[in-house]
């Protein structure tokens, strides 16, 4: 896209940008990024497509921000998760964050990780990046966490950190999934039972 219009100069902002980013990133949420357009955003977002540009930029920029929302936002779970004692517990809080964040009343079920991938183009491949590189960051984070309960005795030695990281994440995400197909917390939170049933002792 190209060059964006700026706002006129000294004229105060007649919405709460917050509240406008908000419902950007639950459009992304719902709908993928290449599912949005712009019309999409400015209607949910309730201001013109100029005030967008000149609040939050292009298309791209917007869905970056609201990728960045939801991770210290309805995702944060992932990084509270880390603070957990043992390393057992950090992989039961990370799969029940996912539960209770893709079957959260009032917001779109699934995963905005998840969701605003879908059907990517050629063209959308800036937005891909950005998630692809949040899911690799979140891995790496949990993987840093098992090497760390390896070295402290609380992960059998012979544990493999990354395996295991790789391991909870794609539980989550498939979570994700099953939330977006019509699965409900409690059948959720029995699939994140399941799962740790293989936790390596």
């Amino acid at each position: 896209m190209s060059g964006s219009p700026s706002a006129g100069l000294g004229r105060p902002r007649e919405f709460d940008t917050d509240e406008a980013l908000e419902r950007a990133m639950q459009v992304f949420w719902a709908r993928g990024y290449d599912g949005t357009s712009l019309t999409d955003l400015t209607g949910a977002m309730g201001i013109t497509r100029s005030s967008m540009y000149a609040a939050f930029g292009n298309k791209e920029q917007i869905f970056r921000k609201a990728v960045q929302r939801y991770a210290e936002g309805p995702a944060s779970y992932a990084t509270r998760a880390l603070r957990e004692p043992t390393a057992r517990a950090v992989a039961e809080a990370f799969l029940r964050g996912a539960v209770r964040t893709t079957t959260s009343p009032g917001r779109p079920a699934g995963c905005l990780s998840v969701q605003g991938a879908l059907a990517l183009s050629e063209h959308s491949r800036p937005a891909h990046d950005t998630l692809a590189g949040w899911r690799i960051d979140a891995g790496e984070q949990l993987e840093g966490r098992f090497r760390r309960a390896v070295e402290e005795g609380d992960l059998p030695r012979d544990t493999d950190p990354g395996r295991l990281a790789r391991y909870v994440m794609t539980t989550a995400f498939g979570i994700a999934v099953q939330a977006a197909n019509g699965l409900g917390p409690d059948t959720l939170d029995e699939i994140a039972e399941t799962a740790l049933l293989a936790w390596p002792t």
